[in-house]
């Protein structure tokens, strides 16, 4: 099965959508919530644990997977998707902005771990010290290797270190992508028999500045792509910041292809603005990492007079599990969840023991309640926009 994508209801308030991806490892009910398996797994979880939460599609980082243990490797062993176990849709990053950005920086911006040049990024690695090079033409041979059904072009992710330097990583960036293209194209002409294709998506860069991203959407979508992506730091800090560096280059996209929000998905609210921009896909780390800390998600959207909101009586949609007030607590984290976790009974009290204790099952109850609540609240706000 090609890449294809196909937009099957609009809403009529918002820009929110609802859509078909199809792909050579199964089709994507869009919008759609990716959890990150950044190394190849999502932290505590299995591929049943994500089948059984409803994940359709998840994520791999070339960076990491390079270094530990090497793209070619994965490849000799199949591939990602049966290197990890997982028959469903793939995206690799680029790992553009774990080189853009690793370790301290001097007062000139500069990394202290990588040089970036032109041509590339030169960097130490960070479990062992070794000096490595990548140019975008290689980060598209390992994307290449790894198999996955999404790939993102290389791009130098905007620091937040001012607008001139912004606008040299978005520039640079430009060039990459162009860069990446021809290479991607000459793998899809010459792949080997039976090999499936791989879509890649460009990147608009540009940070918190208006004119920066327009620049980069009139550089990125006339590049004719499978998918556009708005990358950044979670693009904004707020949903509020996300909603408006979507709207600063809406009128300049394609919209007949899916809309990729980078790192977007830390709260329950970044979810429901994420899809009232527009977005198609958007992943994040914070559903697992947020569940190691004790942080587990609460609340439901609420709907009046085609309003949506998010609501919850705790702060920013998630309890502190570790808090006292749980030790004596017999609900579950959430009655209308249907996660594993809450449909088993495991009490709030029983998880707040395990978090205390550091039981290695809590993390796996926490992952697999924090994952299911993001799709479910994605698979919500689909169905809000069918009906």
């Amino acid at each position: 099965m090609k890449f294809s994508f196909t937009v099957t209801r609009k809403d009529s308030r918002t820009r929110a959508r609802a859509g078909v991806l199809r792909t050579p490892h199964g089709k994507v009910q869009t919008p759609v919530f990716m959890p990150v398996g950044t190394m190849g797994a999502v932290k505590a979880l299995s591929p049943d644990d994500l089948k059984a939460a409803g994940a359709q599609i998840i994520l791999g980082n070339a960076y990491y997977l390079y270094l530990r243990p090497g793209d070619v490797a994965i490849q000799k062993l199949g591939g990602l998707h049966r290197f990890m176990g997982w028959d469903g849709p793939l995206l690799t990053d680029s790992g553009g902005y774990q080189v853009s950005s690793l370790g301290s920086f001097r007062e000139d911006g500069e990394s202290i771990l990588s040089r970036i040049d032109d041509d590339g990024v030169t960097f130490r690695s960070h479990l062992d010290g070794s000096e490595h090079r990548l140019t975008p033409e290689d980060v598209i041979v390992i994307q290449r290797n790894l198999g996955a059904d999404i790939i993102m072009a290389f791009d130098e992710a905007t620091p937040p270190r001012g607008k001139r330097y912004a606008q040299k990583a978005m520039e640079r960036t430009h060039r990459w992508l162009k860069r990446s293209i021809e290479r991607w194209r000459e793998l899809q002409e010459n792949r080997g028999r039976g090999a499936s294709p791989q879509a890649l998506f460009g990147i608009i860069q540009g940070g918190n500045y208006k004119d920066l991203r327009r620049e980069s959407a009139e550089f990125v979508v006339p590049q004719d792509l499978p998918g556009i992506a708005i990358g950044g730091a979670s693009i904004g800090k707020s949903p509020d910041e996300t909603r408006e560096n979507v709207d600063w280059v809406y009128d300049l996209l394609v919209h007949d292809r899916p809309l990729y929000l980078m790192g977007v998905g830390v709260n329950p609210q970044d979810v429901v603005a994420a899809i009232e921009s527009g977005a198609d896909l958007f992943d994040c780390v914070a559903p697992t990492r947020l569940a190691r800390m004790g942080h587990l998600y609460f609340g439901k959207l609420q709907l009046a007079k085609r309003k949506w909101a998010f609501e919850s009586e705790f702060r920013k949609g998630r309890m502190n599990i570790g808090n006292a007030r749980f030790r004596l607590d017999k609900k579950p984290i959430q009655e209308d969840c249907g996660c594993y976790t809450c449909i088993r009974g495991f009490s709030r009290a029983y998880l707040h023991h395990l978090f205390k204790s550091r039981e290695l099952l809590y993390y796996r109850l926490a992952s697999i309640h924090n994952v299911r609540f993001m799709i479910r609240l994605t698979e919500v706000l689909r169905k809000v926009i069918l009906e």
